[in-house]
């Protein structure tokens, strides 16, 4: 709904700023709350005051993100300069999950000194995060520009818009590809923590696994802008989720190892996941950006919104599956925290962890070698949206 109103909207500020510029109160005051829930509450009212700071933060993070999204489809047409600016942005994100980890280790530290300390340092770090956060969309929303040209041009319901997105072969694909894709990523969010504790023994170094796999993500990203224009982005887009799906594949051999080579491989593997996650994150979402071009050469809108609505929609769907899916599957196995795991146990864990990713991408790599919007196909298709557009502009003039 929010892609879809985006792109509907009609504002001097344009049509993503002024959602932005909306996010803003809302994402820091529903972060504020999800880590500083006051000491008083308890049972029901404490349940209440979380769900209502949870729920309110992913909602007012939705308003933000998917604007953004969309935003950076306009801001170029070209082909190669889309993955420049995703990379940009993704580097960014990876850096500010790196500054996250940063605030797990303090709030580890004050979890030593009692209960009151915890809450004070939970305090003082959402604060100081949403306030960050506060100042650098306003900056945004200040600094950015918009095409004038891009408003009015949707004129579909929001089920039309929707049935634009599922009828785009293109965008079809590759939608299927990203719940394919992250129904294998989703786990490895979810299960990090649990390797390192019971399996690899070593459940203080998990946040340096985390780091090993966020410091090559962001800092690939230079490394994969001049590779897509040699290779084409399809072939790195390709290469990102086979080299994750091999790294992580590679993890289902840790409860075989001895424990020192268990840290090892971890360590190893984690570097070469992260560097399939800067190529990731930098050619996926400049080719969902080309897909919204293909929209406009077929219905003549511009509906980045929608489009990427949707791509966010399937990743949320199918992390939500893989945390159903993970607690089956430990509960079946076995399952009981914070003790030492049997074999069964830690099998069923790397499987998750590890099989089932290799399966997934692997899966998601070959029906991706079907994706056909390639950098020919659509520069061709900017020239004849191009000669559209000046043909409309001179006749409104």
């Amino acid at each position: 709904l929010v892609g879809y109103l985006s792109d509907k909207t009609t504002h001097k500020l344009g049509r993503r700023r002024l959602w932005l510029l909306f996010s803003l109160v809302p994402v820091a005051v529903a972060f504020v709350m999800v880590f500083s829930p006051p000491e008083s509450l308890t049972g029901n009212a404490l349940i209440a005051w979380m769900a209502v700071g949870v729920i309110g933060f992913y909602s007012a993070a939705t308003i933000f993100i998917v604007p953004h999204m969309s935003l950076g489809a306009e801001l170029t047409p070209n082909y190669h300069e889309r993955s420049r600016l995703y990379g940009l942005r993704h580097a960014a994100f990876t850096i500010g999950s790196i500054l996250a980890l940063g605030s797990m280790k303090l709030l580890i530290d004050a979890e030593a000194e009692g209960d009151l300390v915890v809450r004070q340092t939970a305090f003082e770090l959402s604060t100081l995060a949403s306030v960050i956060t506060a100042i650098l969309i306003l900056y945004a929303v200040v600094k950015l520009r918009e095409r004038a040209d891009y408003q009015g041009r949707v004129n579909a319901s929001p089920f039309g818009a929707f049935r634009d997105v599922w009828q785009n072969a293109h965008a079809r694909l590759v939608l299927v590809v990203t719940f394919v894709e992250n129904i294998g990523s989703a786990v490895i969010g979810i299960l990090t923590l649990y390797v390192a504790q019971y399996v690899v023994g070593r459940p203080g170094l998990a946040p340096l696994i985390i780091l090993t796999y966020m410091l090559p993500s962001s800092l690939s990203v230079p490394l994969w802008i001049p590779l897509s224009r040699r290779f084409g982005k399809i072939r790195m887009w390709m290469f990102s989720m086979m080299l994750t799906g091999i790294s992580f594949g590679g993890m289902f051999a840790l409860p075989w190892l001895e424990p020192e080579l268990r840290l090892y491989l971890i360590f190893f593997l984690a570097f070469f996941a992260g560097l399939a996650a800067g190529c990731g994150g930098t050619i996926a979402p400049s080719i969902q950006s080309d897909i919204i071009d293909y929209d406009e050469y077929t219905t003549g809108e511009r509906k980045e919104g929608s489009y990427f609505a949707a791509f966010n929609f399937v990743h949320k769907s199918a992390t939500g599956v893989m945390i159903l899916i993970t607690g089956y599957v430990l509960q079946f196995s076995g399952f009981v925290p914070n003790q030492e795991q049997d074999m069964t146990v830690q099998v069923a864990m790397v499987f998750l962890y590890g099989m089932f990713p290799l399966i997934c991408y692997s899966i998601g790599t070959y029906m991706f070698s079907r994706f056909t919007l390639d950098e020919k196909t659509h520069n061709k298709m900017r020239e004849e949206l191009d000669a559209r557009n000046l043909a409309r502009d001179q006749a409104a003039s």
